[in-house]
């Protein structure tokens, strides 16, 4: 594959944002762009030694319907506690269950990545200023900053170096994507055999 150019870089990173429809409720749009909306701000970066941690609310499970919270700060990602049907049956938990771990999976891929770039950024700013004889803060405590033609190149460095990295996360998540829609079609499927058998059986029962 041949290498990116800084400006084609930053529009890599820029495209997760309008990437593909997303499939269903359930699931995340898929790529590689996926950087872009994924990428937190530096302030994140002193945090890198931390195991990536959801917030501790959870509300009560639904019967029918999913919660769905606000982006977490370090993954951009909106936190899933799927419902709990009535009666679920063996394969409607299985597909409950792989959802859910797809989602904390996602979750700590993306933390990660994303702490991994706010740290980088910093270092390739800082060496950059330092190269210009500048400190990080102006004479008014302001942080400096790059211009984009400089940040690019970062950018650019940064996609490269993790190319491989975001090409097995893409893998998995396609894997993973079609597993959940194998597995809901069965769920569909099942319950609509359900309900054919159950309208079978009430039109041939006797009346009174």
């Amino acid at each position: 594959m041949a290498s990116r150019t800084p400006a084609a870089a930053v529009a890599w990173l820029m495209w997760r944002s309008s990437g593909p429809v997303v499939l269903h409720a359930a699931l995340r749009p898929l790529g590689l762009s996926a950087a872009s909306s994924r990428l937190c701000s530096s302030r994140q970066a002193p945090r890198q030694d931390k195991h990536p941690q959801r917030s501790a609310f959870r509300p009560a499970t639904s019967p029918t319907h999913d919660w769905i919270g606000p982006p977490n700060p370090l993954s951009n990602l909106r936190p899933i506690v799927y419902h709990v049907p009535e009666n679920e049956s063996d394969l409607e938990k299985r597909l409950r269950h792989l959802r859910q771990e797809t989602e904390d999976w996602n979750h700590d891929f993306w933390t990660k990545q994303n702490i991994t770039f706010s740290k980088e950024k910093d270092e390739f700013i800082i060496s950059q200023l330092k190269e210009k004889g500048l400190t990080v803060r102006d004479e008014q405590g302001r942080r400096r900053s790059l211009n984009s033609e400089e940040m690019a190149v970062f950018y650019k460095s940064f996609l490269d170096e993790n190319r491989t990295r975001h090409a097995n996360y893409n893998k998995e998540w396609y894997r993973r994507n079609f597993t959940i829609t194998l597995l809901m079609a069965r769920v569909a499927l099942n319950n609509m055999w359900r309900t054919v058998r159950h309208s079978s059986k009430n039109s041939s029962s006797p009346t009174t």
